[in-house]
Parts: structure tokens; sequence; C-alpha cells
């Protein structure tokens, strides 16, 4: 099998990795040509680089691993080398302009994709890279996807699930609760503050969810718990650490998904009629409103 993987930051080349070390070829593809070199991390031989989108068109399965901020144009500049392949979307968070959720920009910008699949869970990248036992969630109501996911990911432990938007808002919600988390463990009062406002806020994200059709249950899995637990409590997440750098007044460095998912989930909430005092609280606080 031969696997394309667009993206080639961290998180792309950690997947492009395991991928190949899983035993299929892995084309990933980068639009400068670099890549993240992990250390002590050996490139698998089976693992290339293409600046050229057109190979993707030769390739057996998609996973994209964009920044949310960049995959609507990077599927648009894809689509024409689509040919009905299972498609994986490995990017979490949601479109910063319109706060549509990768899945949502799918069915806009490339339709024929009818086997899809979303993975997420707790991961960091560089972990994965290195072979560190990881899990995912991976959401998907195509049998196709599920086994190609499987194939793929046999590095990984996969959880499946029918959920996918349930999986996608996790994947949103961890990143701006963590935000939260990290910007309480410089800012709150006390432990007991932490956790009552850790508490309120996921119970936020996960009423969003149910509102727009997620399961609960999903939120108790490993893109969900799974995934909150790694992002809100360990400084190694961008969120967390982007958290901390607002509450010392320090310069935010990189980009931190939790800033443009906590606006998001805001106005989703809004236009659900669904309540959300801690994360508008929370908001304000950071100075994000």
């Amino acid at each position: 099998m031969k696997v394309g993987i667009i993206g080639a930051g961290a998180w792309g080349t950690a997947l492009g990795t395991i991928v190949a070390r899983g035993g299929a070829d892995a084309v990933l593809w980068s639009y400068d040509g670099a890549k993240k070199d992990f250390d002590g991390v050996v490139s698998p031989a089976n693992l290339r680089v293409t600046t050229n989108m057109a190979d993707m068109g030769e390739c057996d399965a998609w996973l994209i691993v964009t920044p949310a901020a960049f995959f609507r144009n990077t599927v648009r500049g894809a689509a024409q080398y689509y040919g009905g392949q299972p498609v994986i979307v490995c990017t979490k968070g949601a479109e910063p302009e319109t706060g549509e959720f990768m899945s949502e920009i799918m069915a806009a910008e490339l339709p024929a994709a009818r086997d899809l699949a979303v993975l997420s869970g707790p991961q960091f990248a560089a972990e994965v890279a290195r072979g560190v036992p990881t899990g995912s969630t991976l959401a998907t109501r195509s049998i196709i996807a599920l086994q190609t996911g499987r194939d793929i990911f046999n590095q990984l432990y996969i959880s499946p699930s029918d959920d996918i938007i349930g999986a996608e808002i996790c994947g949103v919600g961890k990143n701006a609760v963590a935000l939260i988390c990290g910007y309480n463990s410089v800012a709150a009062a006390g432990e007991n503050e932490r956790a009552m406002i850790f508490t309120r806020a996921w119970d936020e994200v996960a009423q969003i969810g149910i509102a727009i059709g997620a399961k609960i249950e999903t939120f108790l899995d490993l893109c969900g718990i799974g995934d909150l637990f790694l992002s809100a409590t360990s400084a190694t997440s961008r969120n967390f650490a982007g958290g901390m750098a607002i509450a010392k007044g320090e310069e935010v460095v990189g980009t931190v998904e939790g800033i443009f998912a906590l606006s998001g989930l805001i106005r989703r909430a809004a236009a659900l009629d669904v309540e959300t005092p801690t994360l508008a609280q929370m908001q304000e606080k950071m100075g994000l409103k």
C-alpha cells in the first residue's frame, strides 16, 4: 500500500514515520520540501518527501495533516488529484475564520471523498515517532475507511467510533480547555479553583457537542478525556504552554489552536442557544475577547 500524507509538520512527519514503519510506502507532501526531524528517530527508507501534490494521486489512501488555518486551501489544491481513495483527517481544530470543523470543510471542498475518517486522541508527535505506545479514536461511518485506518495505523491502538462530529469537537474542545488550564496553572487562586473551572469548561464543550449531534460516550473515549488529560496537564502541550504565557504576560510562541478554538466554540454555542458562561469568562480573563 502507498499512503500519501499531506502536511510535513511534526504531526505529519510522525504519522509518516509510523506508517512507513508499519510496512506501507509513505509519501510525505511538504510545501517547501522540509520535514520535522525528531531526536533519536531514524527516518524509514520507505518514507520519502515530495513537493509535488500530483504524487498524491498515485497513493491508495490519504492522510490530511495540515494545520486547521490552511486546511481548506490545501484540500482545494489537492482536489484535482483525488481519485476516490479513503481519506483520514488527522487535523484537530476548527477553521479560525468560520469555526467549521475539518469534516465540514471536506464536505464543501472534496465532496467526492465518501470513505472519510477522523483520527484523534492523546498523541504527542515526538512520542509517536519514537514508538511510544499510543491510542487513538478512528471515527468513521465507512467500513472501507475503518479497515484502511486499521491497516495503515497498525503501530497504534485504534478505538473505532462512528461519531465523526463528536471526535472533532473533542479535538477542538480539548485545545480550548488546555489553554484555560495552562492559564489557570499560573493565575488560579488554588487547585480547587483549577479543578472547578476544568470540569465546568469541559461540560460546556460536551453540551455544545450534544447540541450538534455528538454522542456523550465519545467524550469518554481516547479522543475525549484521553486527549484532554494529555493536553490539559502538561506544558509539553502548545495550548497549555500558551495559556501559561498569557497568564505571565509573555509572548505566545507559535500556533496555539486553543485561542481560535475558544472563540469558535463560543460563537457556535451562541448559534445553538447553548450557554457557556465558563468559556466566556475565561476568554475575557485572558484578554482574548
